[in-house]
């Protein structure tokens, strides 16, 4: 799963896979595995890379 997640970078907008209803969020930082997002509706969230793959939003 972490291979899809090191590809992300600060600014990039991912959405939870589990969690829909979190919205849209932009990635802040992804280091060591550990990727922090700040979601509209759950706020900052610290995410284990290895465990969650989280999916690229690409906007049009």
């Amino acid at each position: 799963m972490s291979d899809l997640n090191s590809i992300l970078e600060p600014g990039m907008l991912v959405q939870h896979p589990q969690k829909p209803d979190w919205g849209t969020g932009q990635v802040q930082s992804n280091v060591g595995g550990k990727v922090t997002v700040n979601f509209p509706d759950a706020g900052k969230v610290v995410i284990d890379g290895t465990r969650v793959a989280l999916m690229p939003v690409i906007e049009p």
